[in-house]
Parts: structure tokens; sequence; C-alpha cells
């Protein structure tokens, strides 16, 4: 990773010397010297980066300089990062100071509690070590003799409808069919459990084959259940288990013994026909894998697991009755999945002769051939296939035990080096990690990864923006696989296993992920002493970690898989040693680790720019955070016991991301938070009753111009009134794209939060609208002038007895009405669908509808000339007691696949399958569902103390 790394690093120094910390140390006697010194010596070995970079390939010596480089790279921005966080700093207080018209000295941080002399000494003695360490570096480039290239790299942003689809697979048909064959046991048939074992190099496809067949509808119609788990490596079978249970019931269990575990596992399956994928296992250790098999056997005859392996001795362990090998693709097969990639559009004439050779040398691996032809759709010239054909990297001695590694090494080595940085961080994450893409793109950013490039990129381009291109770069060179996209945004990015050991492979020691346990701290004083980015994965059960050796350390996670429970028998905290040895950190997480109180000395930090600390069940923060000048991101999400903020939460000036969402037991928020102008996220806004001058009230989101994505007003209903409502401006968000109004705990009946929600008018930009507990009798009129609106969303308004027209919002998608119980008619005609002159426009784009405790709600009028909602495809009705029937224009006229009807008596007995009259006009729908059941007050009271752990419930009849 080292040549990323210095380009990126160096691009910083030079820029934080030059711009930042000239004029500052020159007064300290002879800094300007070694400032001036120490810029020639990295601009020097700037120049020969590029060919050191490709040297170390096949020069060990060469990469050793080259990690010595890296070492005191880290070390040069580490003093430079606490220089300039002391003077940005004083700058900041003056200036609070002087608005508030006090004196305030210099370096009042408690890190920085001595004079301004003895620090500035202090940096020229730490920048004279660095040239020292510097100058022998560069005295060493001479002995190799290394060759000047400029860099010109311009970065194209790309562009998304080039994305290849990882779902289109070549040659694999018959592989397909085999493989259904054996998991439906047509070879096995009353013989008791069947373990099929998939067995196959890295790389050649088997994740993928065995996704195909379990979603193929015989093997979906078959199964009575089915799950899929990744195994990897090291296989942990109480991990394994719990993945199993929350594959089940959708959320991880409170549970971490493993007879528990495979109890609960056995009664599931006892009876039922189930398929288990166990997805790249390497464990060849049985009695790690025998206490869930025996749970395993209670299922039907006929269940079956699938395992999927590089390792033939791993299938027989696991007592595989059915082995298929998977081999590599056929040439022809290979070329047609290359060309598919690599050509779109292109005239391929000129380049198939070369491109057959290169797609031959990826030895038929579906992700060999796919990352290589990602980078042949940027190679344009002929001359360049040829490059790539006769690069020395097909001869690396890595090739011979990775096949993947020389096409993933070309396709390296040609991204811009920002994006080589971002790429091998991703070392960082466990394998098989679902990689979230706006905490990914925040801990580039942390690390200055996103600084804006030459070309396409304006200098004022968005690190947030920059970020998100980068994914799409990664994800089209075929470095990412399972991308999840909303809205054309990458949500969420996985990294296969190989690409993950090739990351490994370029990072070297920096990026490290170790598993705690009571060897950790033996290991961590030898093979992870030299990380810079840790990942420590707490085994079950096991104490919050407390290491040594971890003072270069720029990132840190602990990972952990513990849910705050609703009752805490016992909570973990933070050694304040521990802390006080991380103080070159830039980026922690500290999510879901049981975390009852954080010391003080958090705010030691004073690097620290990205903050993660969610789902911990402590009440408050100390207000020593608000030391951390730097923090651009503080992740708080689902800490349900947080009560409130640091109260001097503007000093945080430089944070763009506050997360706060799921925080039930937090009512207000202070003031400050109207100061902090960077602010893009911040996902709850909060009113709080009976406000003091230390909480916020609408007035503050005036200054709060730069919000973006989601925001959620909390408390509507205690707003004072319009006047207030009108000085939020709200309308002046214009990248907002979500939005919601709750206007609980109170629902008013006269018009005073309709004056309220007038007022607050949203932004014309807007994608989602969700208003909830609202108790005015109609809604605001600049609904209609949301003409992007995706989705509505209208919960509990129980006054509002009609809507606005919004059969004429043109790319309304979604649609969800619940809880208007003074509604009794839904009209289209009375919903604008007769406009322009009497055509029908009756909602044009909408595809999902879902309207559920319509009390008063019996009719349902779609008398119109014309086609209604053309574009249905999924209608879910539920708690509607009085309504009489469906639309059967509606249900003729539509797209309609899924219909859903529960708690509907009328319409259960018009429309079910088995007696119903109206059976016959949803008869073509594909998947249709009507229960009559009704969930009473009495239960939903009993299931709320349950989950509060007031009391347990043994039986209940419904």
């Amino acid at each position: 990773m080292s040549d990323a790394v210095i380009t990126v690093i160096l691009t910083q120094v030079a820029t934080i010397l030059e711009k930042q910390i000239r004029e500052e140390l020159s007064l300290v006697c002879g800094v300007g010297h070694q400032f001036k010194k120490l810029q020639s010596e990295f601009e020097s070995i700037r120049a020969v980066i590029a060919d050191a970079e490709k040297r170390q390939v096949k020069e060990e010596s060469v990469k050793d300089w080259l990690e010595k480089l890296k070492d005191v790279s880290y070390d040069t921005e580490d003093v430079l990062s606490e220089w300039i966080t002391a003077m940005q700093k004083v700058e900041s207080d003056g200036c609070r100071a002087s608005r508030s018209r006090k004196v305030t000295s210099l370096f009042t941080m408690p890190c920085f509690s001595f004079d301004r002399v003895a620090f500035r000494r202090e940096i020229a003695i730490k920048i004279k070590k660095i040239n020292e360490r510097l100058s022998d570096i560069a005295a060493e480039k001479v002995r190799y003799n290394f060759s000047e290239v400029l860099s010109n790299e311009i970065l194209e942003r790309p562009k998304t409808a080039s994305f290849i689809d990882d779902a289109e697979v070549e040659g694999r048909d018959v592989d397909k069919e085999n493989l259904i064959g054996r998991l439906l046991g047509r070879e096995n048939r009353g013989k008791g459990l069947n373990v099929v074992s998939l067995v196959g190099l890295g790389g050649v496809g088997k994740t993928t084959l065995a996704q195909l067949a379990f979603n193929s509808d015989e093997v979906v119609n078959h199964f009575d259940r089915a799950v899929w788990v990744c195994a990897s490596d090291p296989f942990d079978e109480v991990r394994i288990a719990r993945a199993i249970l929350e594959f089940i019931e959708g959320s991880a269990p409170y549970l971490f013994e493993l007879e528990t575990l495979v109890t609960k596992i056995r009664n599931y399956v006892e009876g039922e026909r189930f398929l288990l994928v166990l997805d790249d296992v390497w464990t060849e250790d049985f009695r790690k894998w025998e206490q869930l098999l025996k749970s395993l056997k209670t299922g039907k005859a006929g269940s079956t697991i699938l395992v999927t392996t590089r390792k033939e001795s791993v299938a027989r362990i696991m007592g595989s009755s059915d082995l298929l090998r998977l081999g590599g693709l056929s040439v022809a097969d290979s070329w047609t999945l290359f060309e598919k990639i690599a050509f779109l559009e292109r005239k391929r004439e000129r380049f198939e002769e070369v491109g057959r050779k290169i797609a031959e040398k990826c030895k038929g691996l579906p992700l060999a051939i796919k990352a290589i032809a990602s980078l042949m759709r940027f190679k344009a010239t002929v001359k360049e296939w040829e490059d790539v054909l006769r690069s020395e990297f097909w001869e690396l001695e890595e090739a011979e035990a990775e096949s993947l590694f020389p096409p993933l090494m070309l396709s390296y080595y040609d991204l811009p080096s920002n994006v080589k940085r971002c790429f091998t961080f991703c070392a960082f994450f466990p394998k098989d990690h679902a990689i979230e893409a706006s905490n990914l793109v925040q801990l580039w950013m942390a690390h200055g990864y996103l600084a804006a490039s030459t070309g396409s990129f304006s200098v004022e381009a968005e690190a947030e923006r920059v970020g998100q291109d980068y994914l799409q770069i990664l994800a089209m060179r075929s470095f990412f696989q399972d991308v999840v996209r909303d809205r054309d945004r990458i949500v969420s990015v996985r990294m296969h296993d190989m690409v993950h050991d090739f990351a490994h492979y370029i990072a070297k020691n920096e990026c490290s992920v170790i598993e705690f346990n009571f060897d950790f701290q033996r290991r961590m004083e030898s093979s992870h002493k030299r990380a810079r980015h840790l990942t420590v994965v707490r085994a079950e059960g096991s104490q919050f970690p407390n290491v040594t050796n971890v003072g270069k350390l720029f990132t840190l996670w602990v990972q952990s898989f513990y849910d705050t429970p609703p009752i805490i028998s016992q909570l973990d905290r933070v050694d304040p040693d521990f802390i006080r040895r991380l103080l070159s950190l830039r980026a922690l997480d500290f999510s879901r680790n049981r975390l009852g109180e954080l010391p003080k000395e958090m705010g030691l930090l004073i690097k620290l720019k990205h903050l993660n600390l969610s789902h911990n069940p402590f009440w408050e923060l100390p207000e020593t955070l608000c030391d951390l000048y730097n923090l651009q991101t503080l992740k708080l999400s689902g800490c349900h016991h947080l009560r409130r903020l640091p109260s001097k939460i503007e000093k945080l000036t430089n944070l763009r991301h506050l997360e706060i969402d799921r925080t039930s037991s937090l009512k207000m928020l202070p003031k400050g938070i109207a100061e902090l102008a960077s602010l893009q996220t911040l996902n709850k806004f909060i009113i709080m009753n009976d406000r003091s001058n230390a909480a916020c009230g609408l007035v503050e989101l005036k200054s709060l111009n730069n919000l973006r994505g989601c925001l959620k007003i909390e408390g509507l209903g205690f707003a004072a009134g319009a006047a207030e409502a009108k000085k939020a401006e709200l309308r002046n968000k214009a990248r907002l794209s979500d939005l919601e109004m709750d206007f609980s705990p109170l629902i008013k009946s006269d018009d005073s939060q309709y004056e309220v929600i007038e007022e607050l008018e949203a932004p014309e930009n807007l994608e989602s609208l969700q208003i909830t507990s609202y108790g005015g009798m109609s809604l605001p009129r600049w609904i209609m002038n949301l003409t992007k609106l995706q989705r509505i969303i209208l919960q509990d308004c129980p006054n509002c007895a009609a809507l606005p027209p919004l059969t004429l919002l043109p790319l309304l998608v979604t649609l969800h009405l619940e809880g208007l119980n003074s509604m009794k008619c839904l009209d289209f005609d009375s919903l604008g669908a007769r406009a322009n002159g009497g055509a029908t426009l009756a909602f044009p784009a909408l595809k999902k509808l879902k309207i559920s405790r319509m009390e008063r709600w019996e009719e349902w009028d779609v008398s119109l000339g014309g086609a209604a909602m053309p574009r249905l495809r999924c209608l879910k009705i539920s708690q509607c007691g009085k309504v009489k029937a469906l639309p059967a224009l509606l249900l003729r006229g539509s797209m309609l696949r899924k219909l859903r009807i529960d708690g509907c008596p009328v319409l259960h007995r018009l429309y079910n399958k088995e007696s119903g009259e109206l059976w016959s006009e949803i008869a073509h729908i594909s998947k249709v569902k009507s229960f009559l059941k009704f969930i009473n007050v009495v239960l939903r009271r009993i299931c709320v103390l349950f989950w509060c752990g007031l009391f347990e419930v043994v039986n209940v009849i419904v």
C-alpha cells in the first residue's frame, strides 16, 4: 500500500507546510531552514515514487525503502496535525471570545496547557528529527537510480450507466442445473440429512453459483426454510449459530452460549425440510462443526446443507455425501464474459486478437476476467492493450499461488493515487463485511484521502461527493461486489474474499484484523505492532480490550456483536489509560460494545475526526468531547438511553455529520447546534416542551442550510406557533431529500398545527415526505409544489378527512396512508385525477400503495375514463374493517403483482380463494395473501410490557 499512501501523504504534507506552517514556524530560530529542507526532500522523493512503486513488486530492497518512507511520512503528518490543531483551536477560541467580549489565552486546551513558545520549540525539535530520518532515506534513494515520473492524473467522474450487472453469469448453466439437482436430493432421496460441497479455487465463482441455485424457483419451492450464512475464517460456531437464527428471526438473539443457540435452531428446523448454505468454509476441525451438525439432523428427510470451500479436505471433514468440483470457465465462455464487459459499444475488430490473449491469461477465473475486462474498458488504443498483455505483473511469484492477483494488480496500478489509497484502506474491514458506504466515505474523509483532484473535479468539490465517486470507480473496476444502490447512490458494498486478500497483500502490515482473546497481548507486540489501522473483533463474552503498543494507530475499531438489550445486567467501561495511549487516532469506533460510560480522557484525542459510539447504553457524554476540535463525524444512532448532548457542542466547529436517530431518551438539543455551520447530517431535530434558554427551538434551524439527506423534526406539537415555524426557513434547506414532520405526542383538534405546518414549507427538491401524529384538519398547500416527491407517508392524522390532489404528482412511487380515521372515501376525482380539461392523471408512477388503520373508510372511487395507477405493483390493505370493495378498474388495469389483505373482514369474505365471490377479479395476481387476524389493544400492551422486561408472556391465544 506504500505507493498510494506516500503519494497522498506527500500531497497533504506539502499543502500543510506551504499554506499553514511557514509563518508560524519561522518565529522560532532555525525552523525556517528546517521547513525548507523538509519540503525540498519530500518533493524530490515524490518525483520518483511512481518508478519505485513498480520496482517494489520484484525488488525487496525497494519495498523496504518505501516502508521506511511511509513510516516517516506518517510521523510527519502526525506532528503537523498536532501543530495545525493548536493553531486553529486558538483562532477559533479567539473568534468566540471576541463575540462574547471576553479575553482568551492561547493554548487553553488540556493538551496544550503550556506556553506558546515552548510548544513551538517542541514542534521544531520534532521536525528536525524527522529531517534527519528523511535525509537518510533520500541518500538511499540515490543508490536505486530511480527514474523521475511526472504525474498527470485526471480523474473523470464515473458514469453509472456503464456498470456491469454482477448477476450476469457465463458458462454455468450446466453447473447450475447439476447443483440444483444435488440440493433437491435427486440422488439421495430418503437418506436423511444431505451434505453437498461445492469445491473450487478462489474467484472461480462458487458463491455466485450457490446464489443462483439458492434463489432458483425450484429450490425456493422445494424447501420449507432456506438460510444463508457466510462462515469464513476462523470458523466460529457461536457466531454461525447466531447468524442462522438472525437469518430466520430477522434480528440477532441475545444469546451467546452454544448449547442454548443450537437448541433454539433445533426447535426451528425440527420436522421441516430446510436448506442451509455455509459459504466459504475453511475449518478442518470437526469438533467445531459437530455440535451444530447434531442440531440440524432433526430436520425432515431431504434437508440439505451446502458447503462452499476451496479445500476438498474441508468437504470431507464436513461429512459431505456429495461433492461438486467447480472448474474454471472454458476459453469460449471466458471470452464471452470478457467482451461483454470490456467492449460495451466499442468496435472490437482491432482489439479482439490481443483481447483473447488477455482473457486466456485469467485461467478461466470469472472474478479475474471481470477485473481485467473492467480495466480494458478504459484503454482506448491497441498499444495500451498490448502493454497490458506484456505486463510483468503476469509473471509475479504470487501469481503461481493466486491466479487472481495479476489482473487485480494491473487494475490497481491503473487507479488514480487517491483511489488506490481508498481501496487499500478497505483491508481494515473483516472479510465478508457489509461495508456501509456513508461510513466508509466518512472514514476516508477523516484520513484526508478525499482531497479534490485535478481534472473535472473543482477545487471546491465536497469530500462526500468525491467519496461517492471513488466508490463508483472501485465498483466499476470490480473491486467491490454485492453493490446496493438507492437513487443512483451506492449504499453498501462487499469485497470478495480474494479481493480482500489482495488488499491485505498491498497494505502489508498497515491494516490488521485480529480477534481479541487471551493471547492478544502477545500477538499485538509482534505481527500487529506496525499497524496503523486496526480492527479488534471481540470474541463472544470477552472483556473490553485494554492493550499496549497502539500509540501509532490512526484507526481503531473494536468490533462487537452486542446489541443493547432492554434490561442490562452488565456494562463495559473503557480504561482511561487505554485512551491516553491512542493520541494519534483519526478514527475510533466503539459501537455496540455495551459501554455504560465514557471517560473524560476522550477529550485528549485532539486529532480525532471520526467517532462512532452507536448502540451503546450510556446516559450522557463527557463534556470533554467538545475539546475534539477536528471532529467531523459523531455517530450516536441507537443510543436509546442517551438523555443529553454536551452543552458546549458549538465548539465542534468542524462537525459535518451528527447522527442521533433512534435515541428515544434524547428530548432536547442544545442551542449551540445552530452554530455548526458545516453540519450536513442531522437526522433528528428535537423541539422540547417547556423549553429552557439552553434548548433548541425551530428558529435554531435557520442557519443550518447545509443540511442534506434525511431530517426528522420531532416534537412539532410543542412548537410555539406559526411565527416561530416561519423563522426556521425550512425551504432554504435545498439539499434535503427526506423530511419527516412528527407532531407527537400532542394531537390538537384546532387549526394551530395547520398554521405551523403551513409555515414549515419544505424545499422543492424533496423526494420523501412523512407527516406523523398531525392534528390539523388539512394538509399544507405546499405539498403540491414538491413535484420531485417519490414517497409520501401520512401516519396518524386523525382529523384529516381529505387529501390534496396527490394524483398530480408525476414521480410519486410510494404512498402510505395510516390512521387517517376521519376519512370515509378515497375519491380520485377529488385527488386531482380530473384535471387539464378532464384528462385522467391518476398516480402515473405509483408502484406501492399501503392503506392501514382507516377506521371510517368505506368507499374507494376510481370511476375514471382512463387507467388509474398504471404501474401499481404492490397493494396492501390492513385493519380497515369497513371498506366494502377494491376498485375493479384498478385491479383490471394495473400491473399488480402483490396483494395483501390483513384484518379486513369484508374484503376477506369477498376475495378469499375458497369461497370469495370476487376471487376471479384478483386470481391473476401472482402473490395474494389474505388474513383475518386482529391484534387487539390488550395484546399490544402485553407485548410492550414484555419487551420492557416487566413480565413474561407464557401463552397468548389470538
